[in-house]
């Protein structure tokens, strides 16, 4: 049948649908169906000059309601601002998490001028008990998921620009594998290995089969640990003329020194942490591997035989991704190391170049991180090499701020307490035994005291 005539009208629609065989073929499947609906909308569109006319009144009147006064600062516009763009928070951070529960502050409080002027315990004006009153509608709107600490949820744009710091520069959080937290507890699995004699990833074995022979079944053994949000408080005390004379110093306060104040106690707890209340260190994991001294060693000394004994021990997946990290009180054993040859020997250079360069940067090929949070040199864990993959952190990704000036009332000061939620543990939690030979392989290898 050939292709109905498209109707013009009401009328002629009613008479097509009348005729059994037309209106048989325009419903005889979806295809002609939606042609068809399509086809006659088209026409109507274009042959009712009312339809035309009440688009046209529409359009003039949506653009007019636009250029109302009220409705101007609605209009997405080009901002060439640095930080904020229609209204939302820009990647000033690349840690920046839009999920996270402070991001529904974020066009509320655009810098920390206005977070502070918000919850300053001193601030008693109307705006700001409406600003309080919408943070605490947004924080109770989570439940159990945001702990109750009395403080206010920090914006998200803000959080993630006191992590920028520590993400970039810290010595384990900008290395280590981070896990975001939706709630206080987040199980990650693990494979529960120990040895590669006869398998691997924690139990898969592989067989050489015959064709038509028997499969023999293998199954790795799977475990989990257990990420629980640790609190960690940054706790100082402000003269009260900073909140109302000086914002603009305070808020650099916010942005310099808090974030390097979270980078400093992070990287301790992630380096030696019991694990107790605080996260687990990595000089502490049940998995490191610990490289004893030397016969005859002195006390206090490096010798080139442990370096080389503890790059043995490493994994050797891991032998293109771990990093050395020494205490800077072993620059000089690292500087003046030797190698015994015979009855006499030749130093050791650990550097890129000769004497007038850079302090030494790599040992074995490998970076070498100078800090003052390992041990001293001489004691267990002054200079180790680890592969921080193996490493987890656990971001609780919701930030609290709270503030009083009665606590010290009498200092003319507020107290202000900003509180984290975070934790850190190794990701295995034992050395590895390579297919052959005795000597355990681990992601953690450190060097044992020399007394």
């Amino acid at each position: 049948m050939a292709t109905p005539t498209i109707p013009r009208n009401a009328d002629e629609l009613a008479e097509m649908l009348g005729d059994t065989a037309t209106a048989s073929a325009i419903v005889k499947n979806a295809e002609t169906l939606k042609d068809f609906i399509v086809d006659y909308a088209k026409g109507q569109a274009t042959s009712d000059d009312s339809i035309a006319t009440q688009i046209r009144e529409q359009v003039q009147q949506q653009f007019a309601n636009t250029l109302r006064g009220d409705q101007i600062d609605n209009i997405n516009r080009l901002n060439l601002a640095p930080t904020w763009d229609n209204g939302g928070p820009s990647a000033r951070s690349k840690y920046y998490n839009r999920k996270a529960p402070g991001a529904g502050l974020d066009k509320k409080f655009t810098s920390w001028a206005d977070y502070l002027v918000a919850t300053w315990a001193g601030a008693n004006t109307q705006e700001a008990f409406a600003a309080r009153a919408e943070i605490k509608q947004i924080q109770n709107a989570f439940g159990s998921s945001v702990p109750s600490d009395g403080g206010f949820l920090i914006p998200e744009s803000l959080r993630s620009e006191l992590l920028t710091v520590p993400m970039e520069k810290g010595l384990v959080r900008s290395r280590a594998r981070v896990v975001p937290m939706e709630t206080l507890m987040v199980p990650y699995p693990t494979i529960d290995s120990t040895s590669n004699a006869t398998s691997v990833h924690g139990g898969v074995t592989g067989y050489w089969t015959e064709e038509g022979g028997t499969l023999t079944d293998s199954a790795p053994q799977f475990g989990r640990i257990e990420l629980l949000a640790k609190k960690l408080t940054l706790y100082s005390e402000i003269p009260n003329e900073l909140f109302q004379d000086s914002l603009i110093s305070l808020e650099q306060f916010m942005s310099q020194s808090y974030p390097e104040a979270l980078l400093w106690f992070e990287d301790n707890a992630f380096i030696d942490g019991t694990g107790v209340g605080q996260p687990l260190g990595f000089l502490n994991a049940p998995a490191a591997v610990s490289i004893t001294k030397e016969s005859g060693q002195a006390a206090g000394t490096i010798l080139w035989e442990n370096i080389i004994k503890a790059y043995s021990r490493m994994l050797p997946s891991s032998l293109g991704t771990a990093v050395w990290v020494a205490h800077i009180d072993t620059l000089p054993q690292l500087l003046t190391m030797s190698l015994s040859v015979g009855t006499g020997g030749s130093a050791v250079w650990v550097g890129d170049g000769g004497g007038e360069g850079a302090p030494p940067v790599r040992i074995l090929g490998r970076p070498v991180i100078f800090t003052e949070k390992v041990s001293s040199v001489g004691t267990a864990g002054d200079i180790n090499f680890v592969d921080f993959g193996y490493y987890l952190i656990g971001d609780r990704q919701a930030m609290q701020m709270s503030t009083s000036t009665e606590f010290k009332f009498g200092n003319d000061k507020t107290a202000m307490r900003l509180i984290e939620r975070v934790d850190g543990t190794p990701w295995i939690k034992s050395a590895i035994t390579p297919r052959k030979g005795s000597n355990t392989l681990s992601p953690f290898v450190k060097i044992a005291t020399r007394s």
